[in-house]
């Protein structure tokens, strides 16, 4: 799909946000200045996802006097991802880039970002805080995540989950981030079809305010989501590919053992061998296993082919206001 920014503008700052008044005012006042300093047309979208602070208030105070600033309040907390994706819907520039609203991410890194999409044509470049300032506890499980990430995807980043990202408009209008698969949106572009990835090191800053939003469940959600996200790139559409080989190899097995105990056991009758009953024998029931198992896995792939096939495709989260033009 050729896909072209509806309107001219050349940036949109994509920002999710969960309980960040303090830190809002500074950050719009930081993006405006860089992008000011560069001449860009830009835009600003918070998205803001849920928050019982006075996030939203301050949001609508900074779009009075900055036009540029748009915002989007959900209902209530539906995580990242949900943020995310909807920023994606409503951005309108030629490049997409994507930070936190905690100031741990730098806005002077926009315009080499900006330059990594417009000029040297990558798709999606991912920010590298290759010096950072958080606990052994949340650096040590991050880079065991990214290292597997890397073997499964075949994708060479070293920070997949970093919030800094940058964005060919195509890319963001082609790709869908549900769940928690904000940590994995480089493995869904490469599977939608955009391999030009690449990566910079970019400057990570120490949280000003607040405190971080994710908990250490967040490490174990991130494997079942890197899972997830390998089996739905490589079976979402066509399941039958996995359940009904596997089902099919299950089912061949368990036969053969069968068949070979039918023919030993008639083998020996012809010959005058006494043999114990093939129901007293642990194999018959492992064949048994075997085929029950593989019928009941091609019987699964072909009803996930048929509501794979048949299931549209919904964005389940609610939108309560907006700011500005979309």
């Amino acid at each position: 799909m050729n896909l072209q920014s509806a309107h001219n503008i050349q940036i949109s700052v994509v920002v999710p946000l969960y309980n960040e008044e303090e830190s809002l005012p500074e950050l719009a006042t930081w993006i405006k200045k860089v992008m000011d300093a560069n001449g860009f047309t830009y835009e600003i979208i918070f998205i803001d996802d849920g928050s019982k602070d006075r996030s939203w208030e301050v949001i609508q105070e900074l779009s009075i006097n900055n036009p540029s600033i748009k915002g989007i309040s959900f209902r209530r907390n539906y995580g990242k991802s949900a943020a995310l994706n909807v920023g994606f819907e409503h951005a309108t520039g030629n490049v997409v880039i994507t930070m936190d609203a905690d100031l741990q991410d730098s806005p002077d890194e926009i315009p080499e970002l900006y330059r990594l999409i417009t000029e040297e044509n990558f798709d999606l470049i991912s920010g590298w805080k290759k010096k950072r300032y958080d606990p052994l506890s949340k650096t040590i499980p991050t880079k065991l995540f990214n290292w597997a990430t890397r073997k499964l995807s075949g994708i060479e980043l070293h920070d997949f989950n970093c919030g800094l990202k940058a964005y060919r408009y195509e890319v963001v209008k082609n790709i869908e981030v549900y769940g928690e698969m904000h940590r994995y949106i480089p493995v869904i572009a490469k599977w939608a079809g955009f391999k030009k990835i690449g990566e910079k090191v970019v400057q990570h800053q120490a949280r000003k305010y607040g405190s971080s939003k994710f908990g250490l469940e967040r490490f174990i959600n991130g494997f079942l989501d890197l899972l997830s996200i390998t089996f739905v790139s490589r079976f979402g559409k066509k399941p039958m590919h996995l359940f009904g080989l596997l089902g099919c190899i299950m089912f061949f097995i368990g036969f053969l053992f069968t068949l070979w105990m039918g023919i030993h056991k008639l083998w020996a009758q012809a010959n005058g061998i006494r043999l114990r009953l093939i129901t007293d024998d642990p194999l018959f029931y492992i064949a048994l296993v075997m085929v029950i198992l593989g019928t009941q896995l091609f019987l699964a792939g072909f009803l996930a082919e048929m509501i794979a096939r048949n299931s549209p495709d919904r964005n389940l989260y609610r939108i309560k206001q907006k700011i500005g033009s979309f």
